[in-house]
Parts: structure tokens; sequence; C-alpha cells
């Protein structure tokens, strides 16, 4: 057993070293991580701002100007005034315009009568953004009929509207529990699947086979230092985003710890998987790359909700780990502690990271062996 430590100390202190000498893997296991928190914080959102709407007064009244009023002065609206359609539609057809808000000439005289109407046309160019920008003016005319009603002594109205798990309506309160996964998907996959396919390009390790160095403390000093820099990244991940965009945590703490190292242990093994089999770091990045990356983005639920694909494009992503750790990421920080929930992923989590570390040492034996 003192051999055996004395060998891992010493096996660990030289890829430490390997690790502080290539700059390339200190940038994507720190400084990504924080520019990935930036780039979603700031520049990824499902929520539109500024939205180009054309409004064509066709009623000048007093009245028709009051329903519209709430799209001036929001930070989701830079309306702009018309008194004809086609000058809105020569807008939307110059692309100068997102959608087109038209108030009739009988408005107000239908109004008394309670059947007034307004005709709103999106651009479907992009879908998500006419979505939402359908759900803005819907909301704004909704809240005027509260107050007219209010106001008038019809009845009283009372509308509370809450988002569940995101209070704060914010696109960010989702992204992030998915980055912090993506980071530890990218780090624990790409970092390690370079490591042992450079020991076979430099040829240092097939003087391995003379040295006593067995297979278990091979595989232990290739995890130990991109361990510990994935948790750098992960806590960085964390950190900006607990205090910089204010995720709440509404669940247990250790546990998504727990969670992550289960989670970062699968994404080593498979590396070193990747590494050993393809000898070469050009093709283990590039496979790195195919088999993760993309999943990651498109086959976890992390840029939209699997539900809305086909059938077996939920079985494959129901197959990969990244779904049930994001599962876990995001009930734990969203919606708090759903236990069932979190024990029958977790579980799902730690047979995969049995079964890389597994496979990857069983591989690795056999070429010291």
């Amino acid at each position: 057993m003192k051999d055996f430590f004395r060998r891992l100390k010493a096996l660990t202190h030289k890829e430490f070293l390997e690790l502080i000498r290539d700059r390339s893997s200190l940038l994507m296991g720190i400084l990504m991580p924080m520019m990935l928190v930036f780039i979603n914080g700031y520049g990824v959102s499902l929520d539109v701002y500024h939205s180009r709407v054309t409004v064509v007064m066709e009623d000048m009244s007093p009245t028709a100007h009051d329903v519209v009023s709430f799209l001036d002065g929001s930070e989701y609206f830079d309306p702009v005034y018309v008194t004809s359609m086609k000058a809105a539609v020569d807008r939307m057809n110059r692309r100068e315009t997102e959608a087109i808000l038209r108030v009739p000439p009988d408005f107000s005289s239908r109004l008394h009568q309670g059947d007034a109407q307004l005709q709103l046309l999106l651009s479907g160019i992009d879908t998500t953004t006419a979505m939402s920008i359908q759900g803005y003016v819907e909301s704004g005319l909704a809240a005027w009929e509260t107050r007219q009603l209010n106001a008038r002594g019809i009845g009283m109205v009372s509308v509370e509207s809450r988002i569940w798990y995101n209070d704060a309506n914010s696109s960010t309160w989702y992204f992030m529990p998915g980055l912090i996964m993506l980071t530890i998907t990218i780090i624990g996959v790409l970092l390690t699947a370079v490591i042992m396919a450079r020991e076979y390009e430099r040829g240092t390790f097939e003087s391995l086979f003379v040295t006593p160095v067995r297979p278990m403390e091979l595989i232990l000093s290739k995890i130990i230092p991109y361990f510990g820099i994935a948790c750098i990244g992960v806590a960085i991940c964390f950190f900006l985003s607990r205090h910089l965009f204010h995720v709440p945590v509404h669940g247990s703490l250790w546990m998504i710890v727990i969670l992550s190292v289960i989670y970062l242990f699968a994404a080593l093994g498979a590396g070193l998987i990747i590494s050993v089999y393809t000898k070469s770091q050009f093709l283990a990045c590039q496979i790195g790359l195919t088999v993760t990356m993309m999943p990651c983005l498109m086959l976890s639920g992390y840029v939209f909700d699997l539900r809305s694909t086909p059938q077996i494009v939920q079985w494959v992503g129901q197959i990969l780990p990244f779904s049930h750790y994001l599962i876990c990421l995001k009930s734990l920080f969203l919606a708090g502690n759903i236990w069932n929930l979190t024990l029958e992923n977790g579980a799902l989590l730690s047979l995969y990271a049995l079964g890389f570390v597994g496979i990857a040492f069983s591989i690795t034996r056999k070429k010291v062996g």
C-alpha cells in the first residue's frame, strides 16, 4: 500500500506539471467557464426586448391611443405609429418591423358595444420572437382591460400571474444549470480525451510498460489533476450564477455537489475511453466533440424541451447521461428537493460513472499489462 501511494503521488505530480505547462488546458478549465457564464448570462436569452412594432392608428380617438399606450415606455417594445396599413406593410416587407398592430377606424364605437377588435400581424421569419411579441401584446391589452373594468365599475377582475420555478421570468435561470452541465462535459471529456492520446503520440506511454506502475495508479493519476481543474471551473460557474445573475438554489447544495462529482467521474471516464482507443490528440478531440458537445446541447433538454421532439429522439436523450444530470440540477436549483426524482436520476448517473471508469480501467490494464 505504501508503494501504491508513492507511485500514485509521483504520477499525479507529473500530471500536474504537464497541466501547468499546458496553458491551453488551464484556459479551457478556468477561463472558458467564465466566458460561458457571461455569454449565456448576457448574450443568450429567450426574452425579447425592444421589439419593433408598427401601430396603424386608423382610429385617432383618445380612447384608441389609451388602448395601445402600454407600448410606450416599455423595454419590450419600440413602437412606430403610422396612419395607413400600406405604410405598415411596406415596413414589414423591408424588415423594419416585426409586428403590425392595427387599430381599425371603428374601434372606439365598437368598444362601447363590447365587440372591439385589434389586428396583430406577426413576422414568421423568427417564430420564437413572434410568439414572444404576441404574448407581450396580449398581456398589455389584458392589463388595460382590467383597468377599464375597475374604472367603469363594471366588475372587479383580479388576475394574479406567476410562473412556477422561475419567479423572475428570466430565461437566464433556466440556462445556468445547463451551463454547469456543459462545463463539466467539456472539461471532463475533452481534456481527458487528449491526455492518453498525447502519451501515445510522444511515445511516453510505452516507457510505462517497464515500470512497476499499475493500471489503477495510472488511471487515478490521469483523473486527479483534471478532476481538480473541473471542480474549479464548476465552482466559478456556480459562484457567478449565484452572485452575478442571482439564480436561486431551492434544493440541497450538498446534493448538487455530490451529483456533480458523480457526473464528473462519468465524463472523465468517457474521455479516457476515447483517448485510449484513438491514440491521436486530433482524433480524440474530434470524437469528443462529436459524441459529447452536440448531444449535450441538443439531446439533454438544455436548449429545448425534449417532449416537443419525436419519440425516438426522446428515447436517445434518455439513454445519454446528460439529460439525467440536467434534470437533477434544474430541480435542485429551481424547484427544490424532489427526492424521488433526484435519487432516481442520481442512481443512473452512478451507474454511468462506474461503467465508464470501469471500462477505462479494463482497457488501460490491457495496454499496460
